[in-house]
């Protein structure tokens, strides 16, 4: 456990910091609460145009990448249905390079029509190559609006459809950039070789003149509860067939979030794991299988996947993986089970804390969705779940009517 101090600017941007004196650097993360479901049903995938526009430029300073590289840093993002993040890494004696870089941009990038060119051709570049010319690639676009049918998680990150960033405007990107990426709508955590002292100070010389911004309040539409199960059919040019499964689970604020994440990771997580074990192992007939989590901070999905092998057919793989999803309910867990990989996640938790650029991610995150200090609690979670919380959770929500289950086939080849 580390200490977490904080403080909050007048224009409302939240700053937590940890003092790591194991490293000579510092992280920086900066955590924009937007993500892919605040975007326009019409206008999809502009969160993550701009964490890519984001790195061309800002009012003051042209370069973005060039000083920092001169300082020994080095940078990065990711965007979410949820939100944008984005890190630097840097020497603790360049650290106000940091703070000069991160203020510019939030307070107005250098836009213009070259930049919003530049960029859309990048992303459209990487949707058609991760969406439309990989194999497997659309599963994403083809699942989700089968699973969700009014909440914007309907569509992920990268957008629902090349034309929507191919018609994107100047216009249109400087309207997302004011309504959202404001110093009251993001969290900014430091961790490293600095003093809380000097971070307060560098907060308010560089992002204090920054005037805060009119953020809308969220108001998304819920998804109704599926009361029959769903089905999509597709063929494909792939090398073999794929089985998704996705079923509706809870948000992430309430308490059975901890024990669809250890469900999964009693199915799929290690060779040792259930479906590993009884489906590649003892009787193969998957050549990969998984489950997990999508991880999102409103009602996400449990999803069970994978590969049968030739002459398994996706009716048979599908009857396999459930019924091993079906003995968690019917039979009891051996205690050393449950007790295994709860030691897996402890041990998985423990060693990401001992990377600063890690925990400055995880406080940012923490302190979005609740307090900082909430990433202390996650082992004790995690490690209360019983068989019996096991069982009411499949009950609930693991049964055919919440499911929606899509049969990727691999077009047959001709003789």
């Amino acid at each position: 456990m580390f200490a977490i101090q904080k403080h909050t600017l007048a224009n409302g941007l939240r700053i937590l910091h940890t003092k790591d004196t194991s490293t000579q650097m510092v992280a920086l993360n900066i955590l924009y609460q937007v993500g892919a479901k605040d975007e326009d049903p019409d206008k999809t995938g502009f969160a993550h145009l701009f964490e890519h526009l984001m790195f061309g430029g800002s009012c003051n300073i042209p370069d973005y990448d060039g000083p920092l590289e001169n300082a020994g840093g080095n940078n990065n993002a990711w965007t979410s249905n949820d939100f944008t993040n984005f890190y630097l890494t840097v020497p603790a004696q360049n650290i106000e390079t940091g703070f000069w870089l991160e203020s510019d941009r939030m307070l107005e990038l250098a836009f213009s029509e070259e930049s919003l060119k530049v960029q859309k051709q990048v992303v459209c570049e990487e949707f058609k190559e991760n969406n439309l010319n990989e194999p497997y690639g659309d599963i994403s676009l083809l699942f989700r609006p089968l699973a969700y049918k009014s909440h914007p998680y309907q569509w992920s990150a990268i957008g629902k459809e090349l034309s929507h960033i191919e018609n994107a405007t100047l216009e249109d990107v400087k309207e997302f950039f004011y309504k959202w990426y404001a110093p009251n709508n993001a969290i900014l955590a430091v961790v490293g070789n600095v003093e809380f002292e000097e971070v307060v100070r560098l907060a308010e010389k560089w992002f204090g003149p920054i005037e805060r911004r009119n953020v809308p309040v969220r108001n998304l539409p819920k998804e109704p509860l599926q009361t029959e199960p769903r089905f999509l059919e597709v063929e494909r040019d792939v090398p073999s067939d794929c089985l998704v499964k996705g079923y509706h689970i809870c948000d992430y604020f309430d308490p059975d979030y901890y024990t669809f994440d250890l469900i999964s990771d009693l199915l799929a997580n290690g060779k040792s794991s259930r479906l590993k074990q009884e489906l590649i192992m003892r009787t193969p007939s998957f050549s990969e299988v998984d489950a997990y989590i999508s991880g999102n901070i409103d009602c996400g999905l449990f999803y069970l996947t994978g590969k049968p092998l030739p002459g398994i057919s996706l009716e048979e793989s599908d009857r396999l993986i459930t019924a091993e999803l079906n003995k968690l309910l019917d039979e009891p867990i051996p205690e050393h089970e449950l007790e295994k990989v709860k030691n897996i996640f402890e041990s998985n938790t423990l060693f990401s804390r001992m990377s600063y650029l890690n925990n400055a991610s995880a406080i940012a995150r923490a302190e979005m969705t609740g307090q900082a200090e909430d990433i202390f609690s996650e082992i004790d979670k995690y490690r209360a779940i019983t068989d019996t919380d096991v069982k009411r959770v499949i009950r609930k929500y693991l049964h055919p009517n919440n499911c929606s289950t899509l049969y990727y086939r691999a077009k047959k080849k001709s003789k």
